[in-house]
C-alpha cells in the first residue's frame, strides 16, 4: 500500500519572491538532489510537506532558507507542468519595506539580493532561467521574447 505522506504522481512546490528596496532574494543550494541537480540561482523554494498549506509552506521556506519571518505575502501565480511528475507550483511574493539580512539555512550555499534591474544572466539561473520567468509573472511584467 502506498504511503500517505509520499505521492508518486504529483509534486507540490512553493516559492517566494522576496522583494525589498528594488531587489529580490535568490538562493543557491548545497545539496541539489531535490532540485534536479541544478546549481544555479533559485527563488527560495521547496516541496510542500504532506498536508501543508502553500502559504504555511512559503513561510517555512523563507524561515528555513533565509532566516526571514515574513509578514504579508500573496499568491501571485500558479503554474502546472510535467517533468516526470505532475508539478503544481505556487508562486508567492512578499514586499518588504526594508532590506533584511538573509541568513542562509543549512542547505543554502548562498543567499544574495539582486537589483531588479541587474538580475543574474539566465545561464546562471537554475532550470534555464525559470526563476527569472516566474519573477516576471509575479511582478506582472510581459515575458521577454
Amino acid at each position: 500500500m502506498p504511503s500517505t505522506t509520499e505521492c508518486r504522481v504529483h509534486r507540490l512546490v512553493a516559492d517566494i519572491a522576496v522583494l525589498a528596496e528594488g531587489q529580490v532574494l535568490m538562493v543557491k543550494y548545497r545539496d541539489t538532489s531535490r532540485y534536479d541537480h541544478q546549481r544555479g540561482w533559485f527563488l527560495p523554494d521547496d516541496y510542500l510537506q504532506y498536508l501543508e498549506h502553500p502559504t504555511d509552506g512559503v513561510r517555512r521556506i523563507a524561515r528555513e532558507q533565509a532566516g526571514l519571518d515574513l509578514g504579508d505575502i500573496r499568491l501571485a501565480d500558479l503554474e502546472s507542468f510535467g517533468n516526470g511528475w505532475w508539478h503544481l507550483a505556487f508562486h508567492y511574493a512578499a514586499a518588504l519595506d526594508h532590506l533584511p539580512t538573509a541568513t542562509p539555512g543549512a542547505n543554502v550555499a548562498a543567499a544574495e539580493w539582486f537589483d531588479l534591474n541587474r538580475l543574474p544572466d539566465s545561464a546562471d539561473v537554475a532550470h534555464e532561467g525559470w526563476a527569472l520567468e516566474v519573477l516576471q509573472r509575479v511582478l506582472g511584467e510581459p515575458a521577454a521574447r
